[in-house]
């Protein structure tokens, strides 16, 4: 069957009011880049008519600010799940001008399979290639891709020729049955291939492919400071100190990390120990710092859902193909996060909190507990499936007019059960077999800034004892000051606890 080449404004006449689309992609690798933006301005041209014009959004996690952004701003979007990133929709969401979802990343796809989530009228997806066929091979980054272009009834092709058609081969494109009928998903190691190297369509349902040209929209990371140095060597210590009491094998287990300047800067310092054996990391992100300790020979091999790295190393990984080809394999997020795989396999997890409190509590999405800032992402998904489950943060935010630990988190993500360490540039919190007392006191003296000690130290001793020895009078004490004052430090006990 032939392809059907069109230009981005003819693909978006295939999107309608009230459509749902789902958009391939996992952070802004992989996403469409200009058929979303053609779909903006057709709805700002509606709007500007009268005419209603919103559309329903799956994604694979956060995209770019030509997806999400473009979006956003046109006022185009119905509701949203399960994850983003961009300030435009932060700020929309916030604004109740569209609904927002959050949800675990692994359960986005088969909750469409399942239809608890409503139909899929459109996909639009990036390919580094495509044939008459119906086989199309994604780039950078995979997301719900195999769902949306089986459930979806019209597909839109986004033939992107920044990505090698030589890429095919990097990814293991694999759908697990639905229930009863599910199996045993049988990834025993991170480089286990058990599916197809691209996602098999009916090419009747491919109602148009665009050409684009279009760079990634992967920015470097921020330079490394003192912060960030000293949590990732904080976390490189500890683990070398599991290592030395046998809690590790010598071997070591596959890594999972979270996105961003901190969990790029705890793998850095990872592999600049080198008590550390080289290890394998299967996670849902593949960033900059995976890349370099690739081409040192201290990660040997890479599973993840996405390359979200900058273009700079997008650029080298292509340039470099026949070296990184056998080391890296992106699949869908629903195998990449998956809890079965990450609990036989034995993760350390290593994920981002927002704050956290003095018993181990962890909040990873609301700022004040009511401002959604991105999402639980796939947090959870490893977080309680994970061998050893390490949440970091600076101890401060806002030149320290915050503190990341508070008596009571304002919005529960992670609970006490799933926290396993906790650790910011002043130490190591352990919390495995601790009592809820033991673990605000050990969370206090080796997490907590200094400035925060005292007051954090009060708060427990006036706690109404029991088990866990909150006090509810003045919980929110902190959340409370910093609305009020602008600054945590002037918190007073005696004037919450009357």
């Amino acid at each position: 069957m032939a392809l059907k080449f069109m230009t981005a404004e003819e693909a978006a006449a295939f999107v309608h009011n009230d459509d749902n689309v789902g958009f391939s992609g996992f952070t802004p690798a992989g996403c469409p880049k200009v058929v979303p933006g053609a779909i903006a301005r057709k709805a700002i041209e509606e709007h500007e008519k009268g005419n209603p014009f919103k559309i329903g959004m799956f994604t694979g996690a956060s995209t770019g600010d030509k997806l999400d952004g473009e979006l956003a701003r046109a006022n185009a979007i119905k509701f949203r799940t399960p994850y983003q990133s961009n300030k435009d929709l932060r700020n929309a969401l916030n604004a109740h001008q569209a609904e927002y979802f959050d949800m675990h990343l692994s359960e986005l796809a088969q909750d469409l399979r399942y239809g608890f989530l409503g139909k899929i009228d459109v996909a639009i997806v990036e390919a580094a290639d495509v044939t008459e066929d119906g086989e199309i091979v994604p780039t950078c980054g995979v997301g719900i891709l195999p769902t949306i272009c089986r459930m979806a009834d019209r597909i839109i092709v986004e033939l992107n020729d920044k990505h090698p058609k030589e890429i095919r081969g990097m990814h293991d494109i694999y759908e697990p049955a639905d229930p009863p009928y599910r199996r045993e998903i049988p990834v025993f190691t991170p480089s286990d291939r058990i599916g197809l190297p691209y996602v098999k369509v009916d090419p009747a349902k491919i109602v148009g492919v665009v050409k684009t040209s279009e760079p990634n929209e992967g920015k470097p990371f921020a330079p490394l400071d003192d912060v960030t140095l000293a949590i990732g060597k904080n976390v490189a210590d500890f683990l070398v100190s599991e290592i030395r009491a046998g809690r590790l094998p010598k071997e070591f287990v596959p890594v999972q990390s979270g996105v961003g300047n901190v969990a790029n800067a705890v793998l850095g310092c990872m592999g600049e120990n080198e008590e550390i054996p080289a290890f394998n990391v299967y996670t849902e992100v593949i960033q900059d710092a995976v890349i370099k300790l690739m081409k040192e020979g201290r990660v040997k091999f890479a599973s993840g859902c996405s390359l979200s790295v900058s273009n700079e190393a997008i650029d080298d990984i292509y340039s470099h193909l026949d070296f990184f080809k056998d080391k890296i394999l992106l699949r869908p997020q629903e195998i990449s996060n998956n809890p079965e795989v990450a609990r036989r396999l034995g993760l350390i997890a290593m994920n981002t909190a927002l704050e956290a409190d003095i018993f181990g509590n962890v909040n990873s999405t609301h700022v004040l507990g009511t401002k959604m800032m991105n999402g639980i992402g796939g947090s959870g998904d490893f977080t309680r499936s994970a061998m050893l489950s390490i949440f970091t943060t600076p101890s401060t935010a806002k030149d320290g007019k915050i503190s990341s630990f508070v008596p009571m988190v304002s919005h529960l993500d992670h609970s006490e059960h799933s926290v396993k360490i906790i650790i910011t540039e002043y130490g190591v919190a352990d919390l495995r077999g601790k009592s809820p007392i033991q673990r605000a006191r050990c969370i206090i003296d080796n997490c907590v800034h200094p400035d925060y000690r005292p007051l954090l130290n009060e708060y427990l001793e006036m706690g109404i004892k029991g088990q866990t020895p909150q006090n509810l009078k003045c919980c929110f004490a902190f959340h409370e000051e910093f609305a009020k004052s602008g600054d945590m430090h002037n918190v007073k006990w005696e004037e919450y606890n009357k």
